[in-house]
Order: C-alpha cells, then structure tokens, then sequence
C-alpha cells in the first residue's frame, strides 16, 4: 500500500517535487511554501518562502532548469532560483486583477501557464533583453475563473478547465522564443490564443481537473457533477466525448497514468482507476485504497480518557477514522515517476495534511485483478 507521509497539521493547498523526488514543496494553506528534505525517513523543512502576501493557490518545480515557479490570491506569480544557501524569487508580471489559481511549467520548460479569476490564462515566458518574466493573455471564450491547466507533449497546446462549464484546448505559440508548431489531430493551424477545441460538462458543474494522455491525443476531465468525460480526439472527424455520471462524490483531480488508465480522486478521499478503451468505453475499474480500520479496543484506559478529553472535548470513545489512507477530501494528484512513457507512481496530497505515494506495481500486487494497461 502507499507510502504515507503526515506532513503538516491542517490542509495542503497543492504540492510538486524536485526532479530527483529528494526535495518536496507544500502550501500549508497559507501565504507560505514549505520545502522540505528527506532526512532519515522523515520529511523535515529546510526552506520557508514568504514574499506571497496572501495563500498560495498553485506551484510547480521545472524538472532540467530547477525553478520553482508559485502563484496565489494575491495576484502575483514568482519563479524561484535557488542559489546554494537560499531561494531568490523574481516577480512575474502577470497583469491580473483577479487572484491566481493553478501554474504549470510547460514540458519544454521556457515557458509557464497562470490560471485566474480574471476569466484568462496568462502564457509567461523569459524576456532576455529586459531581463524579466512577461505574460500574454489568453481571454477569449473563457467565461468564468479558471481552475486547471494541463500542457499537450508538444510544448504548443494547452488544456484549460474552468467553472463556465468548460474544458477547452488552446494553442501558446509564441513566436518571441519558439519556432512554428507542426500540425496535430487538434488541429493544423495554431495562432496564440486559438481555441482549437471546446467540451462541455455532462451535467453542468465546475471542471476541476483535466489531463492529457502521455501521447497528447487524448484529453480527461472531471467536474462537480460527479461526472468524468474522455475524448479521443486522434479519430478527428469521427472523436466522440464519451461521459460516465458517476455515483461516487465528485472528483477533484484526474490523471493519465497510461494512454488508456485514469487516475481520478476527490471527496470520498481514496483514488480510483478507470480505463478508456480503443472502442470509446470509459470504465470504472477499482478502488485503489484498501486501507482498513485499525481494530480499536472496546474499553478506554484512564491515559486515554484523559487525551480524548483534551483533543476531542469528550471521554467517550467515538471512532471518526476512515476506512482510507486519506482521512479527508483528496486535492491534487501528481505523476512522481514515469517508465517506457507511462507513469508508474503517483502522489496525492489532501486536506488531512497527509502526503501518499502511490506505486502501480504495488497496488497490482495488493488488488486481485488490477492492471494499469
């Protein structure tokens, strides 16, 4: 089962590791980015970052470059170098009036998205003869606050999700520091800001997450509907968005792990897998988390009387544990290592303050009948 990591007391707001996963950064909820070390099999803090004035929303680690790029409600967006004693930030202009919510590092690394409530993605790249991080906005059609960001293989195009019911691809071609992009199935032409694709939710609710497949051909996203929705668009003409209504909480994170197999985890705080098959049949497959309660003793000792008294205000023994590794909704899901082009661990963080580590293999192992084909 996953490794599992209680990291901080209270919620993480979103979390991404380094490229050799030795160093791990957090939000615990606050204006803060906590980056810790793996020492002796804990994770202890070796840097607190504090120039955001407000709570930070979105962070991502550039793998080759090194940066640690974070955004949050105070608008701003900083991208950090570290420079062998501390970390130095240098202030993004994302020319926003609304608070920042998610960032990403595009695969290339000269380039990152800025999602916001100012209904646009700002596109950020390096501007050698200023010496400074620029921005152009990507407005149209977004409607409403945006809430997820996930880059195509390419480098080009760029999903976007958002609470006007939307998932939508655009295309970053930015001319200052990149050549002409080639043709794809999502479309030939790839002016900056060009909307080459438009999904709406099954039922009408906030998408959460969205997530292209390692191959870029497929797009997955998940909303407040309790829905979840793959298309396939390698079939072009005949691509057909297949949307299962789900009964489960809704989900609020959603991972290609293989070209066919999705990860997927929200409010009922366990992951799950579906498939998407070459027929265009999303399946459930299985709950990832077999976590157990720990069987509890029937009677409480006078210690324990005294410490159910000072932590829960109460002497009887009222047992509010989960049956699951999260003790809370599940937030954000991360890919921690990819092999031969798919992705074989991943890491979710929570609500609950806890960090897992989720191990493909293991959890075949551990799950009569799973397989992440």
């Amino acid at each position: 089962m996953p490794e599992v990591y209680e990291v901080v007391n209270g919620p993480i707001t979103c979390h991404c590791w380094n490229k050799d996963r030795s160093k791990l950064a957090i939000c615990p909820n606050n204006n803060e980015v906590h980056i810790y070390a793996k020492k002796s099999g804990k994770w202890e803090v070796e840097h607190i970052l504090t120039e955001h004035g407000q709570r930070v929303t979105g962070m991502d680690w550039a793998a080759e470059s090194d940066r640690l790029v974070t955004c949050a409600a105070d608008r701003n967006a900083y991208v950090w170098i570290y420079t062998g004693s501390a970390w130095k930030p240098t202030l993004v202009i994302l020319r926003i009036n609304r608070a920042a919510t998610v960032v990403k590092w595009s695969p290339k690394e000269n380039k990152f998205a800025v999602g916001s409530g100012a209904r646009c993605v700002s596109i950020c790249y390096f501007e050698k003869e200023n010496d400074w991080w620029v921005s152009k906005h990507i407005k149209k059609p977004i409607r409403s606050t945006v809430l997820s960001l996930d880059w195509h293989p390419n480098n080009y195009l760029l999903a976007v999700g958002s609470t006007d019911f939307k998932a939508r691809v655009f295309s970053t071609y930015t001319k200052e520091i990149e050549e002409k992009p080639d043709s794809t199935c999502w479309g030939k032409k790839m002016p900056f800001g060009q909307c080459m694709a438009e999904f709406t939710t099954a039922g009408g609710g906030w998408v959460h997450c969205v997530s292209f497949s390692p191959s870029g051909n497929k797009l997955c996203w998940v909303s407040h509907d309790s829905s979840i929705s793959v298309v396939d668009q390698s079939k072009e003409q005949d691509a057909v968005v297949v949307s299962v209504k789900h009964t489960y909480l809704p989900y609020l994170a959603c991972q290609f792990l293989t070209e066919s197999s999705i990860v997927a985890a929200g409010y009922d705080c366990y992951p799950v897998l579906w498939n998407h098959d070459d027929n265009n049949k999303l399946s459930f497959i299985n709950k990832l988390d077999q976590s157990e309660k720990k069987a509890g003793g029937g009677s409480m000792s006078a210690m324990n009387k005294f410490k159910q008294l000072d932590t829960k205000a109460t002497t009887t023994s009222t047992d509010t544990d989960l049956e699951s590794t999260h003790q809370n909704s599940i937030t954000q899901i991360v890919v921690y290592s990819v092999s031969q082009g798919s992705a074989d661990v991943f890491s979710t963080i929570g609500v609950d303050g806890r960090v897992a580590i989720w191990a493909c293999k293991s959890l075949e192992a551990a799950i009569a009948g799973l397989k992440f084909s």
